[in-house]
C-alpha cells in the first residue's frame, strides 16, 4: 500500500533515480491559505548536502503544486504534487546492480515482485521521504489554525544521549541535537564511524503541544496505533510512546498518572490513554538503525544465489536519524490532522454545529 491515512490521505509515489517523486494529498479542506515559506521551510530541514553529517546528494527539492489549489488557497480537491529527481548519478550502482546489499531492501523487493529498481533502493529508498515532508508541511498549515505544534530533535547518536531538552536548540543544530552540551560529543560520533566508512544509529524524540482532548478513534483507528504506522518510515525499527519500554519496568502505582483538578500529575501515558488523546503533550521517540549503506565490503549473495563481495559506493547518510527526524515530525503532524478531521463528526452536537 502507498496511502497513509482515513479522512487525510497522502499516497506516495516514485523512486529514487526516477524522473520525480510525488504525492496526492486527499481530504484536505477548503479556504486555507498556503503558507509557501512553510513549505520551503521544511523541505531544507530534511534536504541532504547541507553539511558533514548528511548524504552529499543535494536535490534541489523545488515542491511543485498542480492541483488542488487555486490563488494560493486550498479548493478541497486533492492537492497533487511533485519533487524531480535532478541529483541521481546512478553510475554509482553499476557494479551492484545483481547484488543484493546487506540491510537493504533489494532482497525482499526481488523475492516479492522479480524486479527491483537497485539504483539507490528504487521505491524503498529514503529518498521518497521528501514527499511526506511536503506532505506534512500542508498538514502543519492545517493544525496551526488549531495552536498545535509539533517538533523533533535528536536525542541520542549511538550511546550519546541528551540530557537538557531544547528544541529550540535542535533548530540551530547541524545535526537537530536537543543538548547544546552534548552536541559537539554527538557530532564526533558520527564523523568516527564516518570516517571508518561506516554508520551510527540514533533515536529521534517528536512532540506535539496543545493537542485537543478526544482524539483517536477507539479500537481500530487509535491515536496510539497510527503513531505505531511511523514504523513504515525507512530504518525506524521501534516507536516509543510516554514512557515506554520503560514501563514494563515499573508497577501500576508508578506508571499511572494519577489525576487532580488540575489535570494529570505526570505524563507516563504520552499524551493519550485508551488510544485517545488526553489533552497532555504526545511524546514519541523513534528509534533508527545504523544507515545500511556503508562503505566497509561485506558478505553477500546475487541474483543467481552466487556468494560475493559487496562494495558500496556513492552517497549515503552516516547517520538517517538526524534528517529522519524531520520526516517522523511530518508524519505526526499528518496523523494529527487526519484524527482532527475524523474528531468532527464524533458527536451529534458537532455534527448539528456544523449544519446549523
Amino acid at each position: 500500500m502507498n496511502t497513509f491515512g482515513v479522512r487525510l490521505r497522502l499516497s506516495t509515489f516514485g523512486e529514487s533515480h526516477g524522473e520525480a517523486i510525488g504525492g496526492i494529498l486527499d481530504g484536505f479542506p477548503a479556504g486555507l491559505k498556503i503558507d509557501r515559506k512553510l513549505l520551503k521551510q521544511e523541505i531544507t530541514r530534511r534536504q541532504g548536502g547541507r553539511n558533514l553529517y548528511s548524504t552529499q546528494r543535494k536535490e534541489d527539492d523545488i515542491v511543485e503544486i498542480l492541483s488542488g489549489v487555486f490563488d494560493d488557497t486550498t479548493l478541497g480537491t486533492p492537492i497533487g504534487f511533485i519533487i524531480k529527481n535532478n541529483n541521481t548519478k546512478s553510475n554509482h550502482y553499476d557494479n551492484i546492480k545483481d547484488i543484493f546489499r546487506p540491510g537493504h531492501a533489494d532482497i525482499t523487493y526481488y523475492n516479492k515482485y522479480g524486479i527491483y529498481d537497485y539504483r539507490g533502493g528504487g521505491r524503498a529508498s529514503a529518498r521518497e521521504s521528501a514527499i511526506r515532508v511536503a506532505g506534512g508541511a500542508f498538514a502543519k498549515m492545517l493544525l496551526r489554525e488549531f495552536n498545535i505544534q509539533v517538533q523533533s530533535g535528536i536525542l541520542s547518536i549511538g550511546n550519546i544521549e541528551c540530557k537538557d531538552i531544547d528544541f529550540n536548540n535542535a533548530l540551530k543544530s547541524e545535526i537537530y541535537s536537543l543538548d547544546k552540551n552534548i552536541e559537539e560529543l554527538q557530532k564526533q560520533e558520527i564523523l568516527k564511524h564516518k570516517n571508518n566508512h561506516d554508520s551510527i544509529g540514533g533515536v529521534a524524540l517528536l512532540k506535539a503541544s496543545n493537542v485537543p482532548k478526544g482524539l483517536g478513534e477507539g479500537l481500530y483507528y487509535k491515536l496510539d496505533s497510527a503513531i505505531g504506522s511511523i514504523l513504515g518510515l525507512n530504518g525506524v525499527k521501534a516507536v516509543e510512546i510516554g514512557s515506554g519500554v520503560e514501563s514494563s519496568k515499573k508497577t501500576g502505582k508508578e506508571n499511572n498518572d494519577e489525576i487532580d483538578t488540575n489535570g494529570f500529575l505526570t505524563n507516563n501515558a504520552g499524551g493519550m490513554l485508551g488510544g485517545i488523546s488526553n489533552g497532555e503533550e504526545i511524546i514519541i521517540k523513534l528509534h533508527f538503525k545504523p544507515t545500511p549503506s556503508i562503505f566497509i565490503p561485506q558478505k553477500s549473495i546475487d541474483k543467481n544465489n552466487k556468494e560475493t563481495i559487496c562494495h558500496i559506493k556513492g552517497r549515503h547518510d552516516p547517520c538517517i536519524a538526524i534528517r529522519g527526524s524531520v520526516v517522523g515530525e511530518s508524519m505526526l503532524s499528518l496523523i494529527l490532522a487526519d484524527m482532527l478531521l475524523l474528531n468532527a463528526s464524533s458527536t451529534i452536537q458537532s455534527l448539528k454545529k456544523i449544519y446549523a
